[in-house]
């Protein structure tokens, strides 16, 4: 199976940066996507940015020109580097992996990890 380990969040002045990092582990054959979501208090989680293969990426709207995903494929990890930080940011940030496995194609969450960005 596939292990998400993220980090990297915390509590951050509107103005500042904060990255994130998620680690996937396990029996990986080949990653589809590693992508990273996030959910604030009473909204849905949406998709903040998708990293695909080939170097593919799309943003939200809310986040372009602000936040940068990367992927380390020797490591598999994913980064999210967030500038300009609003505190409309304040959210949980999950990391989502879809890939294949030992066990076939699968998609995985992380734990989530803690984004408080302050006025």
């Amino acid at each position: 199976q596939v292990q998400l380990v993220e980090s990297g969040g915390g509590l951050v002045q509107a103005g500042g940066s904060l990255r994130l990092s998620c680690a996937a582990s396990g029996s990986i054959f080949s990653i589809n996507a590693m992508d990273w979501y996030r959910q604030a208090p009473g909204k849905r989680r949406e998709l903040v940015a998708a990293g695909g293969s080939f170097g593919s990426t799309n943003y939200a709207d809310s986040v372009k020109g602000r936040f940068t995903i990367s992927r380390d494929n020797a490591k598999n990890t994913v980064y999210l580097q967030m500038n300009s930080l609003k505190p409309e940011d304040t959210a949980v940030y999950y990391c989502n992996f879809r890939g294949r496995t030992i066990v076939g194609y699968v998609e995985v969450w992380g734990q989530g990890t803690l984004v408080t960005v302050s006025s």
